[in-house]
């Protein structure tokens, strides 16, 4: 069973992200600020989750949520910065767009470099701790889902609609073939050749 929060009297966010390990496309990033008495048995951790069940509760928390939002971060901003600190700040951009500020967040993860003037605790594995990260962790993941399978509409050799972006074997084979689109993270290692791309 999930917690609903760490904080009883504290108004707490859960924020996650999707995408971070990704060869393509933007990382997307949530932040969740759930009723202090929300439950729902089916909510957990988005990856122990089937597509449908996450579509279905991407509703549920959309509806039941004081405050929901989502932050992107591009796949240009990623090289310049870095992965980590791009996860990082598709985190603060969701916060930011919170129509209810939070006292309080918490990260999934073990580092976040923090939110100006909101203490934080991040939590391993919160996503199959807390409801309001694994609300999180449903928001991003079916957003960026939704974000890849449009991609896939313009790029469908590269299989994003299968394997979202993901260095599958799939992925990488369409890469060595028809080499990257503007949407590939040309900093990532994209051949799995050890090999990192830096003409761009």
């Amino acid at each position: 069973m999930l917690l609903p929060y760490l904080n009883e009297g504290l108004i707490e966010a859960g924020c996650d992200e999707a995408g971070r390990g990704c060869l393509a496309g933007a990382v997307y990033a949530a932040a969740v600020i759930l009723p202090k008495d929300f439950r729902d048995e089916s909510l957990n951790d988005s990856k122990r989750l089937t597509e449908r069940q996450r579509y279905k509760l991407r509703d549920v928390i959309r509806e039941a949520a004081v405050a929901w939002a989502v932050g992107v971060v591009t796949p240009e901003e990623i090289d310049r910065i870095n992965i980590l600190r791009a996860s990082f700040l598709a985190m603060r951009r969701a916060v930011d767009q919170l129509k209810v500020r939070p006292q309080h967040l918490l990260i999934d993860g073990n580092r976040f470099d923090g939110y100006p003037g909101t203490p934080h605790t991040t939590v391993v594995k919160g996503d199959g701790k807390y409801l309001s990260i694994a609300a999180a962790s449903v928001l991003a993941k079916t957003y960026r889902d939704d974000y890849m399978n449009r991609l896939h509409e313009k790029y469908p050799f590269y299989g994003w609609d299968r394997n979202k972006g993901y260095p599958t074997k799939e992925h990488r084979a369409a890469i060595a073939e028809r080499g990257t689109t503007p949407y590939h993270r040309m900093t990532f290692n994209l051949l799995g050749d050890g090999q990192l791309n830096l003409d761009f």
